[in-house]
């Protein structure tokens, strides 16, 4: 179940950062800049919840 979490994430974060790029060409760029914040974010969880703990 955690594993399947975890790779949603990860690719919701990547196709956020290719939307990002994709709308920041546009000229979006304060949609580019929050999609990224998002991606950014959803990569932090991931690497918080992959951290081994003693």
């Amino acid at each position: 179940m955690s594993d399947t979490i975890m790779s949603i994430l990860m690719l919701t974060g990547v196709l956020l950062t290719g939307g990002a790029i994709f709308v920041f060409r546009k000229g979006d760029r304060r949609r580019a800049l929050l999609m990224l914040i998002a991606a950014l974010v959803m990569f932090a969880n991931v690497a918080v919840w992959l951290v081994p703990v003693k």
